[in-house]
């Protein structure tokens, strides 16, 4: 068990360095989305195919339709999330993105008919009270940081789309293979967008290109897997209070890193947030990380 929370810690910092390999990295957002999925897959596809090559076959084959949007949602997240980093603060946009679960638990409200219990609804009010007020502060700062809010509140819907899919996939596909394919997918929908918008995959400096290996290895491989492997060990309320450690995590880095500080607006909007997401799953089971 002390494996399981130790595993779970690290997967949570991981994840924790994402932003900062992102400010770190001298590239337009749509570059380094595809070079953190792209690297992420060809590291994982070995593995995936020896351990799960007839399970791979039977999800291309099957779940062709599913996996490919599954991928296009993962793709249009990373591209909306990392280029709203580029406006508002890494504080704003990683609290915004973690709020997530809330819309995940909406979305199943109305698709698939689950009941939302006093928790998750009093959890939805309090997270969209600390959204505004994120808001209405970085508003007040000026148009650029709230163009970077809206990006990051989208990018969390696109995930939600994301997450919606891989939860209905992973019920009867095993998380390596899963993530092999969607990962494989989603880096092809942004190559072909890097090509078709002229982009250029190579000239950066680099200590870019070490930022675009890091993001692959610790955010992307090493973080989303091990929250996903603590979730078939760990009840999915305890992931998802440990996971609200991230824009904690990643505030406390910009700080130290970037020299970034938190407004006050942020940091009370960042508390109720967080506090939304953790009343709602209480008690809850939803999927955190497909």
């Amino acid at each position: 068990m002390i494996r399981t929370y130790l595993i779970l810690a690290l997967g949570v910092v991981s994840l924790s360095f994402a932003a900062i390999f992102i400010r770190m990295a001298d590239a337009p957002p749509l570059v380094i989305a595809a070079y953190r999925l792209s690297l992420a897959a060809l590291l994982i596809s070995p593995v995936a195919w020896i351990r799960s090559g007839s399970e791979l076959r039977r999800l291309a084959k099957n779940n062709l339709s599913m996996t490919l949007c599954s991928g296009a949602f993962l793709a249009l997240h990373f591209v909306l999330w990392i280029s709203s980093l580029s406006y508002t603060t890494v504080a704003s946009s990683v609290v915004l993105v973690t709020s997530s679960p809330i819309f995940v638990a909406i979305a199943s409200h109305f698709l698939f008919h689950e009941k939302l219990n006093r928790y998750a609804i009093l959890g939805i009010v309090i997270c969209l009270i600390g959204a505004v007020l994120i808001g209405y502060g970085d508003w007040m700062g000026g148009s650029k940081p709230f163009l970077g809010d809206m990006l990051a509140f989208f990018a969390t819907l696109s995930v939600v789309g994301y997450l919606l899919i891989g939860r209905k996939l992973r019920q009867s596909t095993d998380l390596l293979s899963y993530s092999c394919l969607v990962y494989s997918s989603a880096a092809l929908f942004l190559l072909l967008a890097v090509f078709t918008l002229n982009y250029r995959l190579f000239g950066y400096s680099t200590t870019t290109y070490l930022m675009f290996v890091l993001l692959a290895l610790l955010p992307q491989i090493l973080g989303h897997l091990s929250i996903n492997w603590a979730l078939g060990f760990l009840p999915a309320a305890l992931v998802a209070t440990a996971v609200l450690g991230e824009p904690v995590g990643a505030t406390a880095l910009a700080f130290v890193i970037l020299n970034e500080s938190p407004t006050f607006t942020q940091i009370g909007g960042g508390i109720l947030i967080l506090s939304g997401v953790f009343v709602a799953f209480r008690g809850s089971k939803s999927q955190l990380l497909a």
